[in-house]
């Protein structure tokens, strides 16, 4: 599923390649897709241009030349967009597809129909509506202390509430709260001051490595959790059944928090 970074590298990739140019067509080959009216959409856009992105969280807005016409983009499982001149093939699931008057072309990828592209007229109003927090990297060491110790829950199924924060997915929490030395399981609203900073940065650090390395993970530092996770390449040990921390060589434990496979360092997590 794509997160917060990786919808960051497509609001970038949107953002240089398809502002200022006039829609002449949508064209759209699933309307269940849509979470506004066909007909509507295309009235609201044709002859309009993008002009800016936003993104909280998983949630990409492309702004245009009319203030109260938005779109809203959401990658579901496996979303993505493609650029592309229209004398080329069409690419693959591209099932939403903004037409633009230069020959060019916004494919909005949809390979499981799990994605969405709507109209919205206020950004924060529909954030209000859909309870979506502040982003995570955007939110204030402030704000997120206030967020989290309200709640007596574990500390992870707390920072996977995108009411909480936004945009902190199943191994962005694993990471963050490896480079932070929380415990998942360690209650929320018990965090010490120490942690809810060490927690703060830790999210910017994760986030940030994400988007820098477009989202790589083979590439990210060795000092990383995620390179104990089973789609990437690092090492098992010699009965292939655990990995070890890449900080103190405790092999990493594997349980269920919340509902969701995690991953933790039993000796440098200690609850």
């Amino acid at each position: 599923m794509p997160e917060l970074p990786e919808v960051e590298i497509r609001r970038q990739y949107l953002e240089t390649s398809s502002l200022y140019q006039p829609i002449n067509h949508i064209e759209v080959e699933d309307k269940k897709l849509l979470t506004t009216d066909y007909t509507l959409l295309q009235s609201s856009l044709i002859g309009r241009q993008f002009t800016g992105t936003s993104r909280v969280g998983k949630n990409l807005f492309v702004r245009t030349d009319t203030p109260d016409i938005i779109v809203h983009m959401h990658f579901g499982m496996t979303g993505d967009l493609a650029y592309y001149h229209a004398s080329v093939d069409r690419p693959r699931f591209a099932r939403i597809v903004f037409e633009f008057a230069n020959g060019f072309n916004l494919g909005f990828l949809c390979p499981r129909k799990f994605e969405r592209v709507g109209l919205v007229d206020n950004i924060d109003t529909f954030l209000k509506r859909k309870k979506i927090g502040e982003d995570g990297l955007a939110i204030s060491l402030a704000t997120l202390t206030e967020q989290v110790r309200r709640k007596k829950a574990f500390v992870k199924p707390v920072l996977l509430d995108q009411s909480v924060v936004a945009g902190l997915g199943n191994w962005i929490v694993d990471e963050v709260l490896f480079q932070a030395f929380i415990h998942p399981e360690q209650r929320a609203n018990t965090l010490t001051d120490v942690q809810m900073n060490r927690l703060h940065e830790a999210i910017k650090l994760v986030l940030e490595t994400a988007i820098r390395n477009e989202a790589t993970y083979r590439d990210f530092p060795n000092s990383f959790l995620i390179h104990v996770r089973e789609w990437d390449d690092s090492p098992y040990d010699d009965v292939g059944a655990h990995k070890f921390c890449p900080r103190c060589g405790t092999r990493i434990e594997r349980s269920v928090v919340g509902g969701r496979t995690t991953f933790f360092c039993p000796r440098e997590q200690h609850p």
